[in-house]
């Protein structure tokens, strides 16, 4: 991903609301159905990790985004923009 392309994911991010939450369990199958299934109808979404989990945001993101298959946009205090364009139906199209 270039640099052009995270900035415009990053603008369009700073609308959307935070729809995923990782909480003490961290990130278990049903928090990786719930980001696969976002990511799936959103393309992108915003998620956060809570203080009392045992990952870190980036951490977080990170397993996210290599179990569904998508990019960690930006990571900013406690929360993070992962972002994974629809096969079916793309509805983000990125700057070349």
């Amino acid at each position: 991903m270039t640099s052009k392309q995270r900035a415009y994911l990053k603008g369009l991010a700073n609308s959307e609301q935070v729809i995923l939450t990782v909480g003490k369990d961290g990130v278990g199958p049903q928090v990786i159905k719930q980001a696969d299934d976002a990511l799936q109808a959103r393309e992108i979404i915003k998620m956060r990790c809570l203080d009392n989990s045992a990952l870190s945001v980036k951490e977080a993101a990170a397993q996210i985004a290599r179990m569904c298959g998508a990019d960690v946009v930006q990571t900013i205090g406690s929360v993070a923009v992962l972002y994974r364009a629809s096969a079916k139906n793309p509805r983000i199209h990125l700057p070349d």
